[in-house]
């Protein structure tokens, strides 16, 4: 979870009547206290992830190596050209409105400004531009789907 959302959560909570909030994402957990009147200040404890734990497998039986190297294959390949990534955390669309035309398509050519998509980040809707002129060789996000800060959206080659 970064920094900004923490701050965005810990203003939330200052702001409103709630005293106590508890936010889960994957395996990331934040809790956030209004303390008392009296000390007027937020406390915020993260709890560490989970390591995962790994136990020998007993003499004779089959070695694990084999589902290791199957996720190993599985994992996509590093996206080869200028990746345009997500400047903020919401929600991607693809298009101006449920219906419409989506604003570029694999294959398509776009210009240094011109609109890639929209992320919908608290109501307010962002449109985000190519950074730098070249062809859309894979869009990385579904429609509708959230996004994160920093996450690759698109590769123009």
């Amino acid at each position: 979870m970064d920094l900004r959302k923490l701050k965005t959560l810990i203003d939330l909570v200052a702001e409103s009547d709630i005293a106590e909030l508890e936010v889960t994402e994957g395996e990331s957990k934040v809790r956030i206290v209004k303390s008392s009147a009296l000390a007027q200040n937020q406390m915020v404890m993260m709890q560490p992830q989970a390591i995962p734990q790994y136990h020998a497998a007993p003499a004779g039986a089959a070695p694990a190596a084999a589902p290791v190297a199957a996720a190993a294959a599985a994992a996509p390949a590093e996206p080869t050209g200028h990746i345009v990534k997500s400047p903020m955390v919401g929600t991607f669309y693809r298009s101006s409105a449920p219906g419409a035309a989506a604003f570029v398509e694999v294959g398509a050519v776009v210009k240094e400004g011109d609109t890639l998509c929209i992320i919908e980040a608290m109501k307010l809707l962002n449109e985000i531009d190519a950074d730098k002129s070249g062809t859309i060789t894979q869009i990385l996000v579904e429609n509708g789907q959230p996004v994160e800060f920093g996450q690759p959206l698109f590769v123009i080659g």
